[in-house]
């Protein structure tokens, strides 16, 4: 009877898996088998920072799903790997930890209408502060490599006063070469915060010859 529901429903309103493109299912089983945490620790300029998944296969294809396709619907999906990259950030703390969502630019936030940081931070039952702003724009990260990816990110970010003396986790979505989170970092300890770690839902594993990143 479910499977008759959910193959009328499916007709009515089609769907399909955000990982594999399957229709009738917005994430098959297969593919939410494959979104199970397998957490990893990561260093990006001596910050330790947590990732939830690899960014590869269906994964992959998932958060790029939520972030370029508009289906927020994977984002409570995505969230119990954020929710287990947060837990390894943090455990041992005795003090609060605030987590600060890495901000979206508004070209980003004009094309999507959401931030995915922290949309799958909420989803995750996790309130993110918003402490960090942009202070200029930047060019699209996907096309540069290492060091144009650090010289782009460089100087875009400022935080807010009420930063200061905060011990803080930074959230952001996927892991590259860390540009992003390096300089997230630096604003909030220019602020006068404490950067205890940063989190992130997924990381790339490899990059290809030409140093071009997937995301």
């Amino acid at each position: 009877m479910r499977r008759a529901a959910a193959q009328a429903l499916a007709l009515l309103l089609p769907v399909a898996c955000g990982g594999c493109g399957l229709h009738g299912a917005a994430l098959c089983d297969s593919c939410r088998a494959a979104l199970t945490p397998a957490v990893a620790r990561h260093d990006v300029a001596g910050m330790a920072v947590w990732s939830g998944l690899s960014f590869t296969g269906p994964r992959a294809r998932v958060v790029r799903a939520l972030k370029e396709r508009g289906r927020t619907d994977l984002a409570r999906a995505l969230a119990p790997a954020l929710r287990a990259a947060l837990r390894a950030g943090v455990t041992g703390s005795a003090r609060r930890i605030v987590v600060v969502p890495v901000p979206t630019s508004r070209e980003a936030m004009r094309r999507r209408g959401y931030r995915v940081p922290e949309l799958v931070a909420r989803r995750a039952g996790v309130r993110g502060a918003r402490l960090l702003a942009a202070s200029r724009t930047t060019g699209d990260q996907r096309a540069l490599g290492r060091e144009a990816r650090a010289r782009n990110a460089a100087g875009s970010l400022r935080a807010l006063r009420a930063a200061a003396g905060l011990d803080v986790v930074i959230v952001d979505d996927v892991l590259t070469t860390g540009a992003t989170l390096a300089e997230a970092r630096r604003a909030l300890e220019a602020a006068g915060a404490r950067v205890v770690g940063a989190a992130v839902v997924a990381y790339t594993p490899l990059r290809s010859e030409n140093g071009r990143s997937p995301v």
